[in-house]
């Protein structure tokens, strides 16, 4: 448990790590390539090191060193892992390998932990299935563990359901280049988390290979290529970042990320308009964004597209005048923890009055007290809470190593605010 201490901060700056989600596709889409890649600044995390490690055991040689990534990539060809694939509740790992796993040979059996076992992943399996590929849930529940048979996957057209996550698609996309036939998805739920399927795409073309595409419902991939080897770098993680603009928009400080820029495709960055919204002072530099904090209002927001910034902004708007409802969130029951109910309960915790109606957030701003913030072993719910704790005594925050997830030096970077 760690003690968050209020403070006065000043105008400063901080250093983000790369992006979780452009880590996890760019060692995937490097892993399928055809020659040698190289990867700076990359995120070293629990969740990418879990891909990482899973890759290597299909047998892709990845050279790991203080400043870059090496992976030498196999054309799509894998080895077969005779032992269980274990990926933690790494989320990303599990959806986006399970695609990854039909291109490969033998039989392989990807696990988690006990809450993986509980987060939906049928409508990929579905999705899989209707590719010709063998693939099923261990428990016949539609959860992970789950079993893929590898090899020639001939490609076609499906239907996917991606109103729970957007992996889902982004899964199927990755692999659908080295599919025989290639693919067309026609999308008949959702998607939620918009963004993250452009990245995917993004790094698809980067890779040498385009997406036709109609909006975010239909997607065409030619079968029959291999991704181009090269050298890529990995921006700073917009989500991580988030952190740092509540931060000041909490406290009223001045707080620059550096490195990010307005012409950044992750979703994430939307995060920043929102705190404009409330009342913040949004401004865009050349080698960073900074966002300065003023007097905040509560508002309305749709965040489908930005799951991971709700319980930041939750947070956030617990200190705004007036009620913020945060809408269209109902799939955060389903990620490391129930985000909707954790946030719920540990606002209340504070002082603050907050519910869910089951698709949306709606929390009332008010005055907080001091309390012990249960994290749910969710890094997001950890990092979201401590800003509370700069405007609030006694906050204290449990199990705080689970920020190792995705942000493993967040409170080194979280202590120099301040100082």
């Amino acid at each position: 448990m760690v003690e968050i201490i209020p403070r006065i901060i000043n105008r400063c700056e901080v250093n983000v790590p790369g992006s979780k989600s452009y880590t996890h596709r760019l060692l995937i889409a490097s892993a399928l390539s055809d020659g040698i890649c190289t990867l700076r600044n990359c995120l070293r995390s629990e969740d990418t090191l879990l891909t990482l490690e899973a890759l290597r055991k299909m047998g892709v040689r990845i050279d790991d060193t203080v400043t870059e990534i090496t992976v030498r990539g196999n054309k799509g060809t894998l080895k077969a892992c005779h032992e269980p694939v274990f990926l933690g509740n790494s989320g990303t790992s599990m959806r986006l390998l399970t695609g990854v796993a039909a291109l490969g040979e033998g039989e392989y059996i990807l696990t988690g932990t006990s809450r993986m076992s509980e987060r939906p992943i049928e409508d990929l399996l579905d999705g899989l299935k209707s590719l010709g590929v063998a693939v099923r849930s261990v428990n016949n529940n539609g959860c992970p563990p789950v079993v893929i048979k590898g090899g020639k996957t001939k490609g076609g057209r499906i239907e996917l359901k991606c109103n729970l996550s957007s992996q889902f698609l982004s899964s199927i996309l990755l692999i659908a280049p080295y599919t025989e036939e290639g693919v067309e998805i026609k999308v008949v739920e959702g998607p939620v988390s918009k963004p993250y399927i452009d990245m995917t795409i993004d790094i698809m073309a980067k890779f040498g290979v385009d997406v036709k595409r109609d909006g975010y419902l239909k997607f065409i991939v030619e079968g029959g290529r291999c991704y181009s080897a090269g050298n890529y770098h990995v921006e700073p993680d917009c989500s991580q970042a988030g952190y740092f603009w509540a931060a000041a928009a909490v406290t009223g400080a001045e707080i620059k990320v550096k490195g990010i820029t307005k012409k950044s495709r992750q979703g994430d960055l939307n995060f920043t308009g929102l705190l404009e919204k409330m009342g913040c002072e949004i401004i865009f530099e050349n080698d960073g964004i900074s966002v300065k904090g003023m007097s905040l209002l509560g508002i309305e927001a749709d965040m489908s597209d930005m799951p991971d910034m709700v319980p930041t902004l939750a947070v956030v708007a617990s200190f705004a005048k007036g009620t913020t409802v945060i809408k269209n969130v109902g799939h955060l029951k389903e990620k490391e923890s129930d985000r909707l109910f954790a946030v719920v309960n540990e606002l209340s915790k504070t002082g603050i009055e907050a519910k869910s109606t089951g698709t949306d957030l709606v929390i009332k701003g008010g005055t907080h007290r001091g309390a012990e913030i249960d994290t749910y072993n969710d890094h997001r719910i950890a990092m979201s809470f401590a800003i509370a704790g700069l405007k609030v005594s006694g906050i204290f925050i449990k199990d705080e190593k689970c920020v190792e997830k995705s942000f493993p030096d967040f409170w080194k970077v979280f202590e120099t605010l301040g100082r």
